[in-house]
């Protein structure tokens, strides 16, 4: 173990940070060095799909990304295919990349190969070495390999990725100051990206150039601060999945740190409470991307004022060294005690709470009088932390975060928990389920998982992508998607399309009849719901759409612009990348937004239809007009989360339209009964796609609002 004084641990000096070894005008050079997946083996398309490329297209200028894949390598220089031996990796090292994404491990897992893992700490971290050499200012980022769900023990194994390659290279991450990404976690209960069981498919190299893209825009900074207390003793540092973890004691409690490769603007962290290391793929994740993590220990303190005081003292040391003045709060099981009543008596320092399975009501658990199975112990040792000595003390007592709900609720800060629907040791009835009513009740805000099927333990989730964003979101950190223009990788004939024409095929259709026509009347822009009017497409087979468009776009020149699965960002980089302006249509609508919803918040969604918007105003004549309809109505029932987003969104994007140009409608009304559902004979079973009712109905709408434009 290396000891150190605590003061040279924490950082303070803010200095916002370029990439490395780039200057203005030069490209910033990114090198993918890796095996198939890195290659595209087993992606549509992927010259177009293959994540170095879809990374690229997201990144733009002045990126410059190249692959350096090569199908069945390993890093291992004693394996039967070694990186080591090809003329990717020679080209690699002449390019002198500023950044090194690096995924080798998979290969090093198959039978022939493990007989060797005792060199592949060593071989590694020559490999990083190599492209130091190169670029010393160059970013090394270590990518765990994704999981295998193979049943071949000989070949690629799913144990030895695990318990093997991730370790080591975590170990290589820590010995050589490299950055790491876990890719493992991301897929890991991803089964359907995976369609040979070992590689992404090309909608599975998306969520690989997400993560990377994350990672090559982070903006950090670099600090030097001291810690000026004598109260803290010193420390010894060891790994933490990659990341320096200090222990320390201060004022003689067990306290611990640990530090992010790059620390991300306004140093936000994470103060965790209890079961130090248990379930850390959510920590980890957030170490990633530039959080502190920190612990002070309070055991056996159920939440009490000296456990309260005790985090009072640690957060001043924290936020004194540089921190975020807003911290976020984490705790498992009877963490919850703590982190809310710390943050009921502190909400202005608090930017997020995530409880897993969160005590709530000492009186369930440890007291057991409800339906949980309590603890006999810890009751005893919780009345003597709250001087709780008889019966009466107990029903009189209101120190629980289940009797501060209003309090809490007060506090404005956003909540997540995660929970086992089936926990008997901490039951949801008396902890979580009246904690969430009470909550949204007095205005709060807060969001809860519930596994069907599962007990206390495990805790977490095995992919914490939702928790992580929800912090992320919180912390201001989250990179919204739906505003960066970027091509998709849907390539499935499920999507309407003829077999083997992916959506680069259809764009491409798309842009053509735009260049080969002149002043058309009617350009319809959007996703899967627009492509079903059908029109001159040739790689389009399904288009539920077309007799309404038969008979009310009759006397209409239109194209038809929509394309299955479509999400604001696609239609940006079409907008951005297509010729759609040489069609000069005297109108255009716009219906997009349904499929974002999955993945970004109302008011991410919303500030992509604005960005689409603008893009569409500069792309276009401005004696354009422009339908504009963002999402169409959603949720046959509207009391759905569904149509309670869609409402949200339409109410932040009702003032987009001046009137003039831009023409805002809102056609929920349309589409619904009386009491708000939507029609069935209009809608199908999934709320989102219209029948050819449907399209009657909006058909007929355009056409008599068009003459309503001009």
């Amino acid at each position: 173990m290396v000891k150190r004084l605590l003061q040279f641990i924490l950082l303070g000096l803010f200095i916002i940070t370029e990439s490395a070894g780039a200057s203005l005008q030069d490209p910033i050079k990114i090198a993918c060095v890796g095996n198939s997946i890195t290659y595209g083996s087993g992606v549509a398309n992927k010259d177009k799909n293959a994540f170095p490329a879809q990374l690229q297209s997201m990144l733009g200028n002045p990126y410059e990304v190249q692959n350096f894949g090569v199908g069945g390598r390993t890093l291992l220089k004693r394996g039967d295919k070694p990186y080591w031996e090809t003329e990717a990796y020679s080209n690699a090292l002449k390019f002198k990349p500023d950044i090194v994404f690096i995924k080798l491990g998979t290969n090093d897992s198959k039978l022939q190969n493990r007989v060797h893992l005792d060199n592949f700490e060593a071989d590694y971290i020559e490999l990083v070495n190599s492209f130091k050499k190169e670029n010393k200012r160059a970013r090394i980022i270590l990518l765990l390999p994704v999981p295998a769900f193979t049943t071949d023990t000989t070949g690629i194994w799913n144990e030895v990725i695990k318990n093997r390659i991730t370790p080591i290279t975590r170990s290589v991450a820590f010995k050589t100051n490299s950055e790491v990404l876990d890719l493992y976690q991301l897929f890991i209960n991803q089964l359907g990206l995976l369609p040979d069981m070992v590689h992404p498919s090309s909608l599975g190299a998306t969520v690989i150039a997400k993560r990377l893209y994350e990672a090559v825009v982070q903006k950090e900074i670099e600090t030097i601060v001291a810690l000026k207390s004598k109260e803290v003793k010193e420390m010894e540092t060891e790994n933490f999945y990659g990341f320096p973890l200090s222990n320390f004691e201060y004022k003689g409690n067990a306290c611990k740190l640990v530090r992010p490769k790059k620390v991300a603007p306004g140093a936000p962290w994470v103060l965790r409470a209890r079961f130090w290391g248990h379930e850390p793929q959510t920590d980890i994740a957030l170490l990633e991307r530039g959080f502190h993590i920190a612990y002070c220990d309070v055991a056996n303190l159920f939440g009490g004022p000296e456990a309260v005081k005790r985090w009072d003292g640690f957060y001043r040391l924290m936020t004194q060294a540089g921190l975020s003045k807003k911290v976020v709060l984490e705790g498992m099981s009877r963490g919850g005690l703590i982190i809310y009543n710390w943050a009921e008596k502190n909400p202005k320092k608090v930017a997020c709470v995530y409880a897993d399975a969160p005590v709530l009501d000492g009186k369930s658990w440890p007291g057991g009088l409800g339906k949980g199975k309590g603890s006999a112990s810890d009751w005893e040792a919780f009345k003597k932390v709250y001087s709780l000595k008889s019966e009466k003390d107990i029903a009189k007592f209101n120190g629980n975060p289940i009797q501060k709900i209003e309090s809490i609720a007060k506090g404005g800060f956003p909540m997540m928990h995660v929970c086992g629907a089936a926990d008997v040791v901490v039951p949801i009835d008396e902890n979580t389920k009246p904690f969430e009513a009470g909550i949204k009740a007095h205005g709060g805000a807060i969001t809860v998982i519930y596994k069907d099927g599962v007990g206390h333990h495990p805790h977490s989730l095995d992919n914490p992508t939702p928790i992580v964003d929800f912090v992320l979101r919180a912390t201001g950190q989250k990179v919204n998607y739906a505003i960066i223009p970027t091509p998709s990788a849907e390539f499935r004939s499920a999507a309407g399309w003829i077999e083997g024409k992916d959506w680069w095929a259809q764009a491409r259709d798309i842009d053509s009849l735009c260049q080969a026509s002149k002043e058309i009347d009617l350009l319809l822009i959007g996703n899967s719901i627009t492509q079903g009017w059908g029109g001159k497409r040739p790689n389009v087979t399904y288009a539920p759409g077309k007799e309404a468009a038969d008979i009310y776009f009759k006397d209409l020149n239109w194209i038809g612009a929509g394309i299955s699965g479509d999400r604001t960002q696609h239609i940006l980089y079409r907008l951005n990348n297509g010729k759609y302006e040489n069609a000069q249509p005297k109108v255009v609508m716009l219906a997009i937004g349904v499929n974002n919803f999955g993945d970004n918040t109302a008011e991410e969604i919303a500030e992509g239809i604005r960005k689409v918007l603008e893009v569409t105003k500069e792309k276009f004549s401005p004696f354009t007009k422009i339908m504009f309809f963002g999402p169409l109505p959603t949720g046959l029932d509207p009391n759905t989360d569904r149509r309670e987003k869609y409402n949200k969104i339409h109410s932040l994007i009702k003032d987009f339209g001046d009137q003039k140009n831009v023409f805002y409608y809102n056609v929920v009304n349309e589409f619904s009964d009386e009491k708000g559902f939507l029609k069935v004979d209009l809608y199908s079973q999934d709320g989102i796609h219209l029948l050819p009712q449907g399209y009657k109905v909006w058909a007929k709408y355009i056409q008599e609002h068009i003459n309503l434009t001009k």
